[in-house]
């Protein structure tokens, strides 16, 4: 037929444009929702929808490898093409995973979780809705003027079908366990495939890891003595630090090292000069030893100064305590 080889043509074109390629399910997606999905991704990715063999024809015809397609095929119900130039098979499960949105479960549908009713004010009205959630199992009451649930209940555990009026009784309470959106079953991009699971990426903990094995990598780099532009900095920082702790201790005279070899000796010639009888001591070294009791004496003020505003604030909370309890007493007497 000739729309079957329009279909096919079509297909073949949209293959062979894009340099990544995917398999999305779209089963269960309402048809209205689907026009707004793809209206939404058009202009970065092409959808299409076909039948199986059609989809088969298209790849071979394309060059594709047959076993890729049904690779990406696995798991897939209702599947579609998708393809783009723009985005890479990341980028493409990113984009799709932001159409994925819960609905109320109907009857028929399993549950792809353990569906867990927490405890809760629902913060519904009373009404009926108490009966009715009672007789599905999970334990509601009217407290204060709303509905609650009284303590936590598995309503369905996983791989469970949904029966009745469970699914609409728990989309009123929020409840919403089935996921419809374009879901990716596969991606292929430069002659790999990647699965979901692959593409699926935390990207705060991922930049988390990368700035701690980074870290991890400079510190090792450091202790090794690996020279690099990144780490030359901070070793030579390091050498140049060692190497003015080495000449000081060996007294060794150089423009980095005078300041404080000079600075060393004037506090050794300071420090005996206060052990000798000032009969013994010249007018200048008299001085320096008067100045440099001053600077003590001033230093001593300053730190009993800054100690006792805290002392009186001690001071003032004790009492504060000891008149909180005798106020305690007064109220107990009247």
């Amino acid at each position: 037929m000739s729309w079957k080889r329009d279909a096919v043509k079509d297909l073949f074109e949209v293959i062979s444009a894009g340099e990544t390629l995917a398999v999305i399910d779209i089963h269960g997606v309402p048809a209205d929702t689907m026009i707004g999905m793809r209206s939404g991704l058009r202009d970065n990715m092409e959808i299409r929808v076909a039948k199986k063999r059609l989809m088969r024809l298209a790849w071979e015809q394309a060059g594709k490898d047959l076993a890729v397609l049904e690779e990406l095929f696995d798991g897939a119900v209702q599947p579609a093409f998708v393809s783009t130039s723009k985005y890479n098979s990341f980028e493409v499960f990113s984009e799709l995973k932001k159409t994925e949105a819960g609905r109320p479960a109907k009857p028929g549908d399993v549950a792809p979780v353990d569906i867990i009713v927490e405890k809760q004010d629902t913060g519904m009205p009373p009404g009926p809705i108490v009966g009715d959630l009672n007789s599905v199992g999970i334990p509601a009451k009217i407290m204060g003027g709303s509905v609650h649930i009284q303590k936590q209940h598995v309503a369905l555990k996983a791989g469970e079908v949904f029966e009745g009026d469970l699914g609409m009784l728990l989309g009123q309470i929020g409840i919403k366990p089935i996921v419809t959106g374009l879901r990716l079953c596969g991606t292929y991009e430069d002659g790999v495939v990647f699965s979901p699971s692959t593409l699926d990426i935390d990207y705060e903990q991922f930049e988390q890891d990368l700035i701690g094995m980074a870290a991890g990598g400079f510190n090792l780099a450091c202790n090794i003595t690996w020279f690099t532009s990144q780490t030359m900095p901070t070793l030579l920082a390091k050498a140049s630090g060692e190497a003015l702790a080495v000449a000081l201790e060996a007294a060794i005279t150089t423009a980095e090292t005078l300041p404080h070899l000079l600075g060393r000796a004037h506090s050794s010639a300071i420090g005996i000069a206060g052990s000798l009888d000032s009969s013994a001591l010249d007018d200048e070294l008299a001085a320096m030893l008067g100045a440099a009791a001053s600077a003590a004496s001033a230093a001593a003020v300053v730190e009993s100064a800054s100690d006792a505003p805290a002392e009186a604030e001690e001071e003032e909370e004790e009492e504060e305590e000891e008149g909180g309890g005798f106020d305690g007493l007064g109220d107990l007497f009247g």
